[in-house]
């Protein structure tokens, strides 16, 4: 799997901007992902973490479900890896594989996109029952950027001690 990582424009619609960086942090995501084995993609940080670049992938699958699907379009369906809502099932990547993780994170990305791009603006709320109040569609692409960002550089370091690869 190749990745193209397109940098977001210095220029741009509020809405164009954000979904410019969002769609640029998945990419990076991606790209640590980039030339790995299933094994290495397995590969633990250090104990007692459990923490892996699969376990990565698999969790942002759950983040873009939790946060598009079930927040701001209201269905009610359960986690990807969890029927009881258990978001720590999804790092535990021990038994996955690439195509399997990917495939869901893929697939919970292009409904995050076509909700996005249906919602009329940044002002469509949904209710996050973990807060007990609405949100705006505005505030969840915020905060899927921040965790994109905070787990990309969790995948830096990840990537690093399999290959040596460093970089943005």
């Amino acid at each position: 799997m190749t990745t193209e990582r397109i940098g977001p424009p210095v220029i741009a619609s509020e809405r164009e901007m954000l979904r410019a960086f969002l769609d640029y942090h998945r990419a990076t995501l991606a790209m640590k992902c980039d030339g790995l084995s299933d094994e290495d993609l397995r590969r633990q940080s250090m104990p007692p973490s459990t923490l892996s670049l699969l376990g990565l992938v698999r969790h942002m699958a759950e983040v873009e479900r939790t946060w598009f699907r079930r927040v701001i379009n209201g269905e009610d369906i359960p986690l990807v890896w969890s029927d009881e809502g258990d978001y720590q099932v999804a790092y535990d990547a021990s038994a996955s594989t690439r195509s399997e993780a990917f495939e869901a994170w893929q697939a919970e990305v292009e409904h995050s996109r076509r909700i996005e791009e249906a919602a009329e603006s940044l002002d469509v709320t949904g209710y996050q029952p973990k807060w007990e109040e609405d949100v705006s569609l505005r505030l969840v692409i915020l905060h899927l950027i921040h965790e994109y960002a905070r787990h990309n550089g969790h995948a830096d370091f990840l990537r690093e001690g399999i290959d040596g690869t460093v970089g943005a």
